[in-house]
């Protein structure tokens, strides 16, 4: 694709942080819509919505054409991920949200081991129909998402209380769960971490070719990295859940991470290197499903629940930084201190975070005391937020 359309100099970097503009500010009114509109019919038309722009990137011959579709592409891709997350708060209790989206993000990490490998066998369909082998790429991939985007619409559930799947006794154990659980919660998110992320998703085959593989070789090598995230994000996701922590595996998976960029920024040998890559994704992936669960879980309110969720979109606006920070190589020292620096910060925020979280329900259980506040009370605080005693903090 960079030599059929003459990706030379920033076009390619261009080309990769244009789709983050729209992305970024077109999340909180999608998910704004999903509340209002229905949850079975939104998520499924703004996937049908990209994957006919998919699809339809594989007529682009000209870089101002890439860029155009990458424009459109990042509008209409904007809603999914915030939609899901919201979605899956709809239906689970706090504690019970982790491992639920850590099963929907690691679909990202599968993606992207199964790309490597798609990429490496669509590829050789080169010439067929007229087509270059990236431009099948995008036909297939599209076409594939729209196919399954139309199903569903038949198979997809608004909300437990019009769920025809559930019995009577199952749809209203389910409602009286998160009524208890959705009480008064707060509007808390972070977004360091999304810096990192761009950077693998973009960058990880570039990385991996500098090292001194070929191209086709660097696609299939991407493979077990993103193997590896998915594997991490659905075992940290479970324990997550498990013992109702939030704060000490994000700041785990970023230590992970960490160590892998350190071997890459100082490595000038593969083996090392590759190694470097495994622990960057094996490390990230699972943050970024325990973040979520996090913002979720401390949100209030359905609207607003979805208006917090949707606002972590804003940290895509740190796709643009990962789009222009790997423009040395082989190194790429520019770009993996860049990412040391991000991780460093979550690392540090996070740490804030379980803190002043802690010392702020240690506050409300002193109120509770010193007030003789229970849970028969909880009526009396439904409409406080944040300042009701009885809310805690998830750590």
């Amino acid at each position: 694709m960079a030599t059929n359309l003459h990706l030379t100099g920033f076009r390619y970097n261009i080309a990769a942080a244009v789709f983050f503009i729209p992305h970024s500010f077109a999340e909180v009114p999608s998910n704004i819509a999903l509340k209002l509109l229905r949850p079975s019919r939104w998520i499924p038309s703004i996937m049908v919505a990209w994957g006919i722009v998919s699809t339809l990137m594989c007529l682009i011959r000209s870089y101002q054409s890439l860029v155009v579709a990458r424009v459109f592409l990042g509008l209409t891709e904007a809603g999914l991920f915030p939609g899901v997350n919201y979605y899956i708060c709809l239906w689970y209790p706090r504690s019970e949200r982790s491992k639920r989206i850590a099963i929907f993000f690691s679909s990202a990490s599968v993606a992207g081991a199964f790309s490597g490998l798609l990429a490496y066998g669509i590829e050789r369909m080169e010439g067929v129909g007229g087509l270059h082998g990236w431009q099948w790429i995008f036909c297939l991939e599209g076409t594939a998402t729209v196919l399954v985007a139309t199903l569903s619409f038949f198979f997809m559930h608004d909300y437990p209380e019009t769920a025809k799947f559930l019995t009577e006794s199952e749809r209203s154990y389910i409602i009286d769960v998160l009524k208890q659980d959705s009480y008064n919660l707060s509007s808390r998110f972070d977004t360091q971490l999304l810096v990192p992320g761009f950077a693998i998703s973009l960058f990880t085959p570039t990385i991996i070719n500098e090292l001194g593989y070929s191209a086709a070789h660097a696609q299939l090598l991407s493979v077990p990295p993103f193997a590896a995230g998915c594997i991490a994000t659905i075992i940290v996701g479970i324990y997550s859940d498990k013992h109702n922590l939030r704060g000490p595996y994000i700041i785990g998976g970023a230590l992970v991470s960490l160590v892998g960029y350190i071997l890459l920024y100082c490595s000038v040998r593969a083996g090392p290197s590759y190694v470097g890559v495994c622990l960057a994704a094996t490390g990230y992936y699972p943050t970024i499903p325990v973040i979520m669960a996090w913002t979720g879980s401390n949100a209030g309110g359905d609207l607003k629940r979805g208006v917090v969720l949707a606002m972590i979109g804003f940290s895509n606006l740190g796709g643009i930084c990962s789009s222009f920070i790997y423009i040395d190589p082989p190194r790429f020292h520019l770009g993996h201190g860049t990412i040391m620096g991000f991780l460093s910060l979550a690392i540090i925020t996070s740490l804030f975070a379980m803190w002043d979280y802690n010392r702020l329900n240690k506050k409300k259980e002193a109120q509770c005391l010193a007030e003789n506040i229970g849970d028969d009370r909880e009526y009396e605080f439904e409409d406080m937020g944040d300042a009701s005693p009885l809310f805690r903090y998830t750590i």
